[in-house]
């Protein structure tokens, strides 16, 4: 299905969704159609890109022959899918939804039905990589739903990862994306901690982070967010409000295995704690402001 004709419409144009969008009008993908329910912000990257900027949902299915979505939660994902007033689903027949929010599992099978009924075809998206990864078209990407709609859309998938997993049916790659969350997310608040107990201690920072690489402290998080914890730099790449949201999906899916996951479990009251500050937009990061000493102080 995907050619070089094939229209790809865009629904939720945030720091992931929007540069989505402009690496694949460079790699020669036609985006026809974007869509965002921040208006300003849809006509400002549709003019950008030279494409429509839809009014409503259903303008983005009636001018696209796939869309991609990337909304926030399961509440956005069930209204841009509703069954009434305006909807994706209006004038679905023949189209296909990539969708790559991180929301619970159960939705996304539940989306995949929708759209069937509606005459579409639906598939997960699910991203395990950041902006930078985005734009420049290098996604880590774990799709879930039938084989034959992966296949269709394939060459999209294609330019927007260099590492293309497909793992199974609708809802298996919204856990295993749940999974990775929650356990770097773990990664980052015991880093955080590991750091700040260092701080305290008097300890160098830097040689700090280079025993920790060479030992079993070490991990991704150690090399993506150490430095920016010393530094308090938490621009947002992904924010500490997504991070107890998706911590949460995991500590739901092992509610319903009858699972207790402690350490998730404190994970997400350390994000929901700098929600609670007013802190939910500073980067994963920004975990390490509970932490260092002197950092957590009321304003």
């Amino acid at each position: 299905m995907a050619n070089a004709d094939t229209k790809v419409g865009v629904v939720g144009l945030g720091r992931m969704g929007s540069n989505i969008a402009r690496h694949l009008k460079e790699d020669g993908f036609i985006v026809s159609v974007v869509y965002d329910i921040a208006s300003d912000l849809a006509k400002s990257v549709a003019d950008e890109l030279g494409c429509e900027a839809a009014g409503t949902l259903a303008g983005v299915t009636a001018g696209s022959d796939i869309v991609i979505t990337v909304v926030t939660d399961d509440a956005a994902m069930l209204t841009i899918f509703s069954e009434s007033g305006d909807s994706l689903l209006e004038g679905a027949s023949g189209r296909v939804f990539i969708n790559c929010a991180t929301i619970t599992p159960q939705v996304h099978v539940d989306v995949e039905g929708l759209c069937e009924a509606a005459g579409g075809s639906s598939l997960e998206g699910c991203m395990a990589s950041s902006i930078t990864q985005a734009r420049e078209g290098t996604l880590y990407l774990m799709c879930g739903g039938k084989q034959e709609v992966f296949d269709r859309v394939k060459p999209i998938l294609d330019s927007m990862s260099t590492d293309l997993k497909y793992i199974g049916t609708s809802g298996q790659a919204a856990q295993v994306k749940a999974l990775v969350n929650m356990v770097m997310n773990i990664n980052t608040a015991g880093l955080a901690e590991g750091l700040g107990l260092g701080a305290a201690l008097g300890l160098d920072l830097g040689t700090l982070m280079q025993v920790f690489s060479q030992t079993g402290a070490n991990s991704r998080v150690l090399e993506t967010d150490g430095e920016d914890m010393q530094a308090r730099d938490h621009e947002c790449y992904f924010s500490a409000a997504h991070a107890a949201k998706d911590s949460g999906i995991a500590l739901s899916l092992a509610d319903d295995q009858g699972l207790i996951l402690p350490l998730a479990q404190a994970s997400k009251a350390q994000f929901d704690k700098l929600i609670e500050v007013g802190k939910g937009g500073l980067d994963k990061s920004g975990v390490a402001e509970l932490t260092f000493p002197g950092r957590n102080e009321p304003d």
